[in-house]
């Protein structure tokens, strides 16, 4: 088969670029069909050995962070497109909806939705730009004409996978079909291995980009407050002021480190902090696991799913301080188990993700085949 791969756009490295990562992984000879690429970004320098193909008004958006204001243009940037060569196309795809592009009468679709975009429906984004008036206006006019162009687009898929039970109940809500659960790859091997030998430290850790939405200045003022060590990785993106809010708040911002020297903060923290209300999966609690290391994270999104309350880690009802000090007190009395913490992240490693990815492809083209 003629594969192609869609990503949203290549600009920061996180989750989403994760899968993306391993899927041209699985079908290496397949192009990247994308929104923009920003040049020099973490994201570009990952794909930097693939072939990467730019919607033609990719010279407009990527300049000053345009994508987000003009997202009006989103139905024309991917209507640009043209796949109809193709026997399947897979896309990734999230917050720039990513669907919508030309196919041929054979070309098979496979959505790996990692969430309908969150600006549309209501969730919190790494920005808020909804506390301006005159946005509040624009977003109310453009996202309705946007709703209308996801939902069209959302009926050109041919089959749905999904990362979570999470998002699988917003696509079943908001599209009105169901998916597949696959949940995301992890490194679950290669973390174990990197991880053995480390003696754990007494800091707690968080991995995420550097913006809203993700509980980063709350946990940063809980660390302040209650006095324990806190070390955040992650670069800042966009017109995101967390990066700044943090400084002021005295943080150790460790900034983007590489996959070795990341595998050693997960296993030499104490714990790891998650406080994203409405996550989609969470990968990094995951990859923490995978290094022994237990959890504090929200009850809230794809950390149900992924957190045993106990035994691999606790979870919180709120984020505010009070919060987080009743859940720093439980997990101070919990007698982890590496052993246990490590066996549940063997549930998301990167094989199972491949092997139920070709499955589900295997299944969808015998079916017309």
């Amino acid at each position: 088969m003629k594969i192609a791969l869609v990503h949203d756009f290549i600009k920061e490295y996180g989750g989403a670029e994760r899968v993306l990562t391993v899927l041209t992984e699985m079908y290496p000879n397949a192009p990247i069909y994308t929104a923009f690429k920003v040049e020099g970004s973490s994201a570009a320098k990952a794909f930097a050995s693939q072939k990467i193909v730019e919607s033609k008004w990719a010279f407009l958006i990527k300049r000053w962070n345009l994508y987000s204001p003009l997202r009006f243009l989103i139905p024309l940037i991917w209507r640009s497109i043209d796949l109809s060569e193709y026997d399947l196309v897979i896309t990734s795809c999230s917050s720039y909806i990513a669907r919508g592009f030309k196919v041929g009468e054979k070309t098979k679709v496979v959505a790996y939705c990692h969430t309908p975009p969150r600006f549309l429906y209501g969730f919190e984004t790494s920005v808020d730009w909804q506390k301006y008036w005159w946005v509040r206006v624009y977003a109310t006019i453009v996202n309705h004409f946007l709703r209308i162009y996801d939902l069209w687009s959302s009926e050109r898929v041919d089959k749905w996978i999904v990362n979570s039970i999470n998002v699988q109940q917003r696509v079943r809500k908001y599209y009105r079909k169901e998916a597949e659960v696959v949940y995301p790859p992890i490194l679950v091997k290669e973390l174990i291995k990197k991880s053995e030998k480390i003696k754990k430290s007494d800091y707690f850790l968080i991995v995420s980009r550097l913006v809203g939405a993700k509980g980063l200045t709350e946990a940063a003022m809980a660390a302040k407050h209650l006095g324990f060590e806190l070390k955040i990785v992650g670069e800042a993106v966009g017109f995101s002021k967390v990066e700044e809010e943090l400084k002021n708040l005295g943080a150790d911002l460790v900034g983007r480190v590489s996959d070795e020297e990341l595998a050693e903060l997960y296993a030499g923290a104490k714990g790891f902090i998650a406080l994203a209300k409405e996550e989609d999966f969470g990968m990094t609690v995951v990859e923490a696991q995978a290094c022994g290391t237990p959890v504090l994270a929200y009850n809230g999104g794809g950390f149900r799913e992924s957190v045993i309350e106990g035994k691999t880690g606790v979870l919180i009802e709120g984020v505010e301080v009070k919060a987080i000090e009743e859940g720093m007190k439980k997990f101070e009395k919990i007698k982890w188990n590496r052993d246990e913490i490590v066996k549940n992240a063997k549930r998301f490693d990167k094989e199972t993700f491949e092997k139920k990815i070709k499955e589900a492809i295997k299944q969808l083209t015998d079916q017309n085949a």
